[in-house]
C-alpha cells in the first residue's frame, strides 16, 4: 500500500471510549474497482437546480458536501462515494449527515472525521466500515475544523499536518505535478492510495478518487465556480457557508482541472463539466 509515503494504512478515533477503526482508502481493495463504468460527480453549484435528474439517477454517483442532500428528492439507485475533504463544512452543515447519510461509501480526510468523532459519533460508530481515510498528499491530516478538536494525539498530527512541498513528489510515478506553473506548482493523482492533490474544491479529489476507481469517463455536474458568491443549491442567504473559491479560480482549480483533464485523457479517460456556467473556464475538459 502506500506506508513508504508515511500514510498509516488505519486510523483509530475513541468514540464513548470504543477505538473506531477507519481504513484508509486502497485502490487494489476489490470492492473500490468501478471496472470502467461512466461516473457522474455531482457538486452543489446552483446550476444543480436545472438539471434533469431522471435521466442520472440510475447512472453510479459521487455526492462531495452536501449535494448528498439530493437524494432527498430523487432515487439514485448506484450511490457508490460521498466525498468530504474540509472538515469544516461537518461543524458548518452537521445537519446533512443527521439526515441523509446512511451507510454510503464515504471518503474523508483525517480532520474530518475527527470532526465526525465530536459532531457524529453515533454515525462514526454504525458505519465506520463503509468509511475510508483519503489523505492530502502534501498534508495528510487535512483541512482543520477547529482547533480546539485536535488536542488529543498532538504530536502524531503534527507529523501528519507537516506540509511538504508539492514538488517533492514530482518524480513519483502515481503524480503529475506541473512545476512550471506560474504562481505554484499544482498536481494530479494517478492514484490516491498515494494521496491525492487539492485544488481549492472537494470536487477535485472526488474527480481523483473516480479514476483511481478505474472509472471510464467522468462526468462533472453542478462544478460552477463562477457564481460561487451565490448560495449553494441546498442553501439560502441566511445559511450560505463562506466561499473562497472566487480567489482561487484564476491562479489555481482552473489550471489544476486543465492539467487533471489532459493527463486522465491521456490515460483514456475524458473528464467531462456539463455546467454552461463554467464551461469557458476550462481548456483540457470536454
Amino acid at each position: 500500500m502506500a506506508l513508504h509515503l508515511g500514510l498509516p494504512p488505519t486510523a483509530g478515533f475513541d468514540i464513548d471510549k470504543q477505538l473506531i477503526t477507519i481504513r484508509a482508502f486502497d485502490a487494489s481493495e476489490a470492492k473500490q474497482n468501478l471496472h470502467k463504468h461512466a461516473v457522474n460527480i455531482i457538486a452543489s453549484g446552483p446550476s444543480i437546480a436545472n438539471l434533469v435528474f431522471s435521466e442520472l439517477v440510475d447512472i453510479p454517483t459521487i455526492f462531495v458536501n452536501g449535494s448528498i442532500s439530493l437524494i432527498g428528492q430523487y432515487d439514485f439507485t448506484d450511490v457508490i462515494g460521498y466525498v468530504i475533504s474540509d472538515a469544516r463544512f461537518i461543524n458548518h452543515q452537521p445537519e446533512i449527515l443527521e439526515k441523509y447519510y446512511r451507510g454510503q461509501p464515504l471518503y474523508a480526510t483525517l480532520a474530518v472525521f475527527e470532526a465526525m468523532a465530536v459532531t457524529h459519533p453515533n454515525i462514526m460508530r454504525i458505519y465506520h466500515d463503509s468509511m475510508r481515510v483519503l489523505y492530502p498528499v502534501d498534508r495528510p491530516w487535512g483541512v482543520k475544523s477547529n482547533k480546539l478538536l485536535f488536542s488529543k494525539l498532538a504530536f502524531r498530527k503534527k507529523l501528519l499536518n507537516k506540509k511538504k512541498p508539492l514538488l517533492s513528489f514530482a518524480d513519483h510515478p502515481n503524480f503529475v505535478i506541473d512545476s512550471f506553473h506560474k504562481h505554484n506548482p499544482i498536481g494530479v493523482s494517478l492514484d490516491i492510495t498515494y494521496g491525492f492533490v487539492e485544488a481549492g474544491t472537494v470536487v477535485y479529489v472526488a474527480t481523483q478518487l473516480a479514476f483511481s476507481r478505474q472509472a471510464s469517463a467522468i462526468h462533472l455536474y453542478g462544478v460552477d465556480l463562477l457564481n460561487s458568491n451565490q448560495p449553494r443549491f441546498y442553501e439560502n442567504q441566511d445559511n450560505s457557508a463562506p466561499s473562497k473559491l472566487d480567489k482561487a479560480i484564476s491562479d489555481r482549480i482552473v489550471p489544476s482541472f486543465n492539467l487533471l483533464g489532459r493527463v486522465y485523457k491521456e490515460h483514456g479517460i475524458p473528464v467531462i463539466n456539463h455546467s454552461a456556467i463554467s464551461k469557458a473556464l476550462f481548456d483540457n475538459l470536454d
